[in-house]
């Protein structure tokens, strides 16, 4: 086993190596002229600004999450969480940074060469470093984590032989609990950074786009709009930080569900009855989905490199951005077959219907299965195809035939997505078990590097766009980066497609884990009969639409402060709207920043402390129904959010082609579709990304405290006095 652990360090170090290079090859870019590095500089300060306090806000709660960990479960989970919040925070923090210095270069390699290939690859080149950390940091904690617990403490071999962990309550806190801590951490980080981040740039984004756009008409980025540096910054904190830690924590929770579910499965099962499942085999179940990580990742180096290699790109950035997704996805099942034989091929598992090959296919089934999904949403979101064309042309009629659409749109695409994913759970429970569900979790998201490469390119592309605009550069630049815009808001709700389905399988691993974690014997079923946890799967099904709601208020909260100010602004700065002086920037990201920390607090301790209190209230059977009820209704409401918001975006820029004649650029037409785009915005860019971390963040803490609640909660205490 010490070899596959030597792979899943190699495949970490280089990948965080190369991204080190071309991270200080993108900074060693030209930033073009004295206003460009201006503006970089300004949304830069922004950017640095929110996250350090964000971080701080974060560090404390973490701190007082380890404690709580220390003393009911075990010191190892509580180091296990620590490292986890750690690893995550840092790709953050770096992807934020090299989006920051990427965006001007970009604009200034738009300006220079007028040409977008090249302008393409110095986008894709930025964005390609939150790919690489996100699953570099992730692997180097997991390696850790395996290196230090499982295999110096002996903690595997301590599970292998049946031997407890006790912790300083009395209770058994195995290898499981450490891992799951981990996965726990990644997922705090990923919250705060989604929420937040979420809330920063659309509350920015609103007010700029309702005063600028739709009431003084004058253009998207317009340096006389005083809340674009904000929608810039937000940008940058939002959507390439909090997505970075986002799949982070999503990688995570794939890997990790199998190697939970191996642990759980062997622990629970009597050693009279494990026949085949020896301590061996339980070795290599929890070595594959690491080992399977660290090959994907390798082939994403591939990937990212067979692009940035070539001497010139096509003036197609979607089918560059394509092939380097392809090429990834191509290697990794190529390297995944190799490394299933090597590990598999002399053992023996009932549940492996197909033989050693079983957990191969159950991965390349999630492979398959994510790439079908990212179709899908690519189909309902890019304005190549019929369904935005048909919503862009619903703006001719005014606002509310686009919102209708565009609500319409967004139902009609939940159906194939979920359809897809029910095949890809039943085909892999077929193939390898509940095992086979945590593989096929893994080959979705195994070529996580390329899709985050992919999708981190779209914001940079953005900010691209706006210093361009506030640069005042010709209309052939900004020309450029809004094409490279718009595959970036097709690529990310292909990426929100892969965040979601992987979440599902992930959390349908996870919840196996947690009924193996408390019931006895072979009963690991939930039994949707029992009231008690029928009640807890209406509540766990209310509790998404209950977090979306608080998210879209606090939205609105922030934006609505933005409208005052830039109002004000307009108002009586004068010489603002003739572009004689410039506006107050610094205001506009101050209520943005304060608007995000104070709102995002109450949602993201909701997720975290809901399963929990639930738990001690009602018990173990009623936490698994809500973990049931949530999962299925956040899927849904995960996939209509992104896509709808994802085609209003897109159906706006189709009408700015000048694709409907007579429509184009500042008629009532486009105000329309300036308006449906606001109200995706919260949709796509702050709820759906936070519905996965929604759910794996309480399966994962329901996991980690189940063992606790089960015995302890009141239901059960007032049960027994009747019972007296």
């Amino acid at each position: 086993m010490e070899l596959f652990l030597g792979l899943v360090i190699l495949a970490a170090l280089l990948a965080l190596a190369y991204a080190a290079i071309n991270f200080y090859s993108v900074k060693k870019l030209e930033e073009g002229t004295e206003r460009m590095t201006e503006i970089a500089k300004a949304i830069r300060l922004g950017a640095n600004t929110f996250i350090n306090y964000e971080y701080k806000v974060v560090a404390i709660i973490g701190a007082i999450i380890a404690v709580v960990l220390a003393v009911v479960i075990s010191w190892q989970g509580a180091c296990s969480f620590v490292l986890g919040a750690v690893m995550s925070a840092t790709a953050g923090y770096v992807g934020m940074k090299i989006a920051t210095y990427a965006n001007v270069r970009v604009t200034n390699k738009a300006r220079t060469t007028k040409k977008l290939g090249d302008t393409l690859k110095v986008a894709f080149k930025g964005g390609s470093v939150m790919g690489l950390c996100v699953s570099g940091f992730a692997l180097l904690g997991i390696f850790l984590v395996y290196l230090i617990f499982g295999y110096g403490l002996g903690q595997i071999s301590d599970v292998a032989n049946d031997i407890p962990n006790t912790n300083l309550i009395g209770l058994n806190a195995p290898f499981s609990m450490t891992i799951s801590s981990y996965a726990l951490g990644c997922s705090i980080i990923a919250m705060f950074n989604r929420v937040g981040g979420g809330i920063y740039t659309k509350a920015a984004d609103m007010g700029a786009d309702l005063v600028g756009k739709t009431e003084a008409h004058i253009p998207e980025d317009d340096p006389r709009n005083p809340a674009t540096i904000a929608d810039n910054v937000g940008d940058n904190v939002g959507d390439v930080a909090g997505l970075g830690a986002d799949l982070l924590e999503s990688y995570v929770g794939a890997i990790m569900s199998a190697a939970i579910l191996a642990c759980e499965i062997f622990k629970t099962t009597p050693a009279a009855d494990r026949g085949e499942l020896t301590g061996e085999l339980l070795e290599k179940l929890l070595m594959y989905p690491i080992s399977f990580a660290a090959c994907g990742l390798i082939a994403c180096i591939i990937g990212i490199a067979s692009i940035l290699l070539k001497r010139k790109l096509s003036e197609d950035p979607h089918r560059e951005l394509n092939m380097a997704t392809w090429i990834s996805a191509g290697v990794t099942a190529v390297f995944g077959l190799g490394l299933t034989y090597f590990i598999f091929k002399d053992s023996h598992l009932s549940s492996f219907k197909a033989g050693w090959i079983s957990p191969w296919l159950a991965a390349i089934l999630g492979v398959i299965a994510g790439i079908v999904i990212g179709i899908i949403a690519e189909y309902y979101t890019s304005y190549d195809y019929k369904p935005t064309k048909i919503l862009a042309n619903a703006s001719v009629e005014g606002p509310a035939l686009t919102i209708t659409q565009g609500l319409a749109l967004g139902m009609k695409s939940c159906m194939a997505p979920v359809i897809v994913l029910g095949i890809a759970i039943v085909g892999s429970y077929q193939l390898g078990g509940m095992y086979g569900i945590s593989c096929a979790s893994i080959g979705m998201l195994s070529f996580v590097a390329a899709t985050v490469s992919v999708d981190t390119y779209g914001p940079i592309s953005d900010n691209a766009g706006g210093i361009a605009e506030m640069s005042y550069l010709e209309e052939g630049v900004r020309n450029i980066t809004d094409k490279l815009d718009s595959v970036g808001n097709t690529t990310a709700a292909i990426g929100k497609g892969f965040a979601i389905g992987s979440a599902a399988l992930a959390t349908l691993s996870m919840m196996n884990s947690y009924l193996c974690s408390y019931s006895e014997g072979d009963a690991v079923d939930l039994n949707l009969l029992k009231p008690l946890t029928l009640a807890g799967a209406l509540v766990g099904a209310a509790l998404p639409f209950l977090f979306s709601g608080m998210l879209i208020e606090a939205v609105a909260k922030a934006a609505r402060k933005m409208v005052v100010e830039v109002r004000r602004q307009f108002k009586e700065i004068k010489g603002l709207l003739e572009g004689e002086v410039l506006p107050d920037y610094k205001t506009c990201i101050a209520i943005s920043s304060q608007g995000a920390i104070k709102e995002m607090r109450v949602p993201a301790i909701m997720a975290i402390l809901f399963p929990v209190i639930s738990g001690f209230l009602f018990g173990a059977d009623f936490v698994g129904g809500i973990l049931l009820g949530a999962t299925i209704s956040a899927i849904m409401l995960a996939i209509f959010t992104g896509n709808a918001g994802g085609a209003w975006d897109n159906g706006k820029k189709y009408i700015e082609t000048g694709a409907i004649e007579g429509h184009g650029k500042g008629t009532p037409a486009h105000d329309a579709a300036v308006v449906g785009d606001t109200v995706g915005d919260p949709l796509k860019d702050t709820v759906g990304p936070s519905l996965d971390i929604l759910i794996k963040i309480m399966s994962t803490i329901s996991l980690v405290a189940v063992t606790v609640f089960y015995r302890y909660n009141l239901f059960d205490f007032i049960m027994s006095l009747f019972d007296k």
